[in-house]
């Protein structure tokens, strides 16, 4: 089954604010094997950040290559998402359902 990738438009006056810095994304626990993207084989990332829109803030994760990681990215720091896609995802696991959404970037550059 294909995953349905959904294009996030951000209105203009949408700010971000990172909130870590970023982790490698981790693909599995056990092994800790990371995570690569499947057409470049690029590390990827996980960076959380803090989305300020009408007046309140929400917290997501979003997953970028290594590429698209800007330079003397710090906690706090305003930055710019370029080209944001969201994936539903749902699964089962022991029984119980899981389910959300998955964040990818192909960059997040410095706001200045």
């Amino acid at each position: 089954m294909a995953m349905t990738r959904i294009r996030v438009g951000l209105l203009p006056s949408t700010q971000f604010i990172a909130g870590t810095l970023p982790v490698p994304k981790v693909k599995n626990p056990d092994t800790g094997e990371v995570a690569t993207d499947l057409d470049t084989g690029e590390t990827l990332h996980i960076l959380p950040v803090f989305l300020m829109a009408e007046g309140r803030a929400e917290q997501m994760k979003i997953t970028v290559p290594e590429s698209g990681l800007s330079g003397g990215l710090q906690p706090g720091m305003p930055v710019r998402v370029a080209e944001l896609f969201a994936t539903p995802w749902a699964r089962v696991f022991n029984g119980q359902l899981s389910n959300g959404v998955a964040y990818r970037a192909a960059a997040l550059e410095l706001v200045k």
